[in-house]
């Protein structure tokens, strides 16, 4: 479990440099330029997701069960995670509702998915996962929007098409990852 608990460190903390250490992230950034400092940025993510799989591949080989959801949660999962990949596609999609509305459409689907998982599975590295990402989601959501009402941001406004784009993004993404990927890449078929 240690090295689950220290991917996420790694991997949702330099996801929240602008929450805890914006100045400090403004100040390196100026320092390396733009290309060094994704690099580093891209490099210590990695590092975090890799340590994040790793461990949770290695928590699974001492299960520890909190709880047994009922098998309607499994379904209505399925649920949960087609609308985070609809609010993950708003968030790449020029001119959607969702962006204009909700800003951060990727925090809303990354907390979609997390909350989905924590209604489906039971077992401590799930809730450790899975908990970690929506409570990340959930500060960095909030300040994320306070500082675009501090700083004036407004998202342009939505279209048709750009919600049709979205819509089916999303919905072929899901269904990708959820007959075919997710089971390939996690060891779980999520459909049955």
């Amino acid at each position: 479990m240690s090295v689950l608990i220290l991917g996420l460190l790694i991997f949702l903390g330099v996801h929240s440099l602008r929450v805890f250490a914006d100045d400090w992230r403004s100040r390196q950034l100026a320092r390396l330029g733009e290309m060094r400092w994704k690099g580093l940025y891209t490099l210590v993510s990695l590092v975090g997701f890799m340590l994040l799989c790793w461990g949770f591949n290695l928590a699974r080989q001492q299960p520890a069960l909190l709880y047994v959801p009922p098998l309607a949660l499994r379904h209505l999962n399925a649920l949960f995670t087609l609308l985070a990949f609809v609010l993950v596609a708003a968030a790449y999609v020029p001119r959607n509702h969702l962006k204009a509305k909700f800003g951060h459409p990727m925090l809303l689907g990354v907390k979609t998915w997390a909350f989905g998982h924590l209604l489906a599975t039971g077992m401590l590295r799930d809730v450790v996962l899975f908990g970690a990402f929506l409570l990340w989601a959930v500060v960095l959501f909030i300040v994320s929007r306070r500082r675009d009402r501090r700083t004036g941001t407004v998202y342009p406004a939505g279209t048709l098409a750009g919600d049709a784009i979205v819509a089916v993004a999303g919905v072929a993404a899901w269904t990708a990852f959820a007959f075919w990927l997710h089971l390939w890449l996690i060891g779980v078929s999520p459909l049955a």
